[in-house]
């Protein structure tokens, strides 16, 4: 069963079940997010997102069309992600930079990863990283520039 707070606003039906959304998070109708999620309070999801199952994130999370998140991904609180690399007030781009978190990866607060960026199956991003290029599968990396920092255990 699916619990959606009455604060939310839920454009999309399609949703996994066990998934929960809770108040004021704001879901557009064109995203699709998987079984056994926990959106927290205060998050958006926009049109072109792929969810996948078991995701969390914590509140403050916003992911632009562009992103998809595979199954098993931690996203923790204020992570940002971009997916304009010159963006424009009023000016939208013919297509906006894809952004992909493979399965199983970890996001940590305050993170900020730039558009046209994979995070690599298992990786670890650290808190606060400013990530501005992909991040090899089961790698830890951190600071800004984001930048190697060990391999997961």
């Amino acid at each position: 069963m699916k619990k959606i707070h009455p604060s939310a606003d839920v454009q999309t039906a399609a949703i996994g079940e066990g998934t929960q959304i809770w108040q004021y998070t704001v879901v557009l109708p064109g995203a699709r997010i998987g079984r056994d999620c926990n959106l927290n309070a205060h998050c958006l999801v926009e049109n072109d997102v792929v969810i996948g199952d078991r995701v969390t994130l914590k509140s403050g999370v916003f992911l632009w069309d562009g992103t998809t998140v595979e199954d098993d991904v931690f996203i923790g609180p204020n992570a940002t992600f971009t997916n304009d690399k010159f963006p424009r007030s009023r000016r939208k781009p013919d297509t906006f930079q894809r952004i992909v978190l493979k399965r199983g990866a970890s996001i940590g607060a305050n993170a900020t990863i730039l558009g046209g960026v994979t995070i690599g199956e298992g990786a670890i991003v650290g808190a606060g990283s400013v990530v501005t290029r992909d991040v090899p599968p089961g790698v830890i990396v951190r600071g800004n520039p984001a930048r190697e920092a060990g391999k997961v255990p």
